[in-house]
């Protein structure tokens, strides 16, 4: 075994035993692992805080090559989510951050531009920035980093541009929008606006015109809809957190 360092984000955490438990993190270099961090319950553990969920840290782990969990040996922290103590909306969100982490990436599957994305979107709102702008960024971004994205201006079947204004089919199951004509076939095909779809292919553009462009109150709840029902038909189930971000502002 081999000793690994990376930093890492701490997704998930569960019990093993009265003093230790099995950590998930998605590191920077390795991807999400899953390590058993021995005798952090313990009072004066050498883990303090830094495996608290949302945590931002510096680890050392021992990588094994079977399918055993890997050995925390090491974790500092290098920055706390501490929005969660004066906003539920933040909490919340960073919650989703991870779970959606947690169910679309594979183990020992290194995305370092996905675990900067992480990392920034935790660091905004750890900063009480607005909820809505940055839990969009996040999901259409993962989506685009996984290979998952859906096709937003070019229709899947003809290849053809979508029109410039009006409302256009989109199927789940093709992977994006389709012409009117191509239409004819596909199942679970819902009419979505044409700016809906603009704003989210500007939401999924490695640029930065997202922060300077708001969701309009007339897009929001289809905005939000399309992406519930494409994330959910991409990890095959509800998000969990899903019943909590209905009461996020968007």
């Amino acid at each position: 075994m081999s000793a690994e360092k990376s930093l890492a984000i701490v997704i998930r955490t569960v019990d093993f035993s009265e003093t230790s438990c099995i950590a998930t993190l998605f590191t920077e270099d390795f991807g999400k692992i899953t390590a058993l961090a021995k005798g952090c319950k313990r009072p004066k553990s050498p883990f303090e805080s830094a495996l608290d969920v949302l945590t931002v840290s510096r680890i050392v782990f021992l990588h094994k090559k079977s399918d055993s969990l890997d050995l925390l040996t090491e974790a500092k922290v290098e920055r706390r989510f501490r929005a969660g103590q004066k906003s539920t909306e933040h909490l919340y969100a960073g919650y989703y951050v991870a779970e959606l982490l947690t169910q679309l990436t594979d183990h020992s599957d290194p995305h370092p531009e996905l675990f900067h994305l992480a990392d920034e979107i935790l660091s905004q709102l750890n900063q009480f920035e607005a909820v809505a702008p940055l839990v969009l960024r996040f999901e259409m971004m993962l989506l685009r980093y996984l290979g998952q994205l859906p096709e937003l201006t070019h229709c899947v079947e003809t290849g053809e541009p979508i029109a410039e204004r009006g409302r256009t089919p989109f199927g789940l199951l093709a992977g994006g929008v389709l012409s009117r004509r191509a239409r004819s076939g596909h199942r679970q095909v819902i009419d979505v606006a044409v700016e809906t779809l603009q704003l989210l292919s500007i939401y999924a553009a490695e640029d930065e015109r997202w922060k300077r462009t708001e969701i309009p109150s007339r897009l929001a709840m289809e905005v939000r809809a399309l992406v519930n029902r494409y994330l959910s038909h991409t990890l095959g189930k509800t998000p969990r957190l899903r019943e909590y971000l209905q009461i996020l502002s968007i």
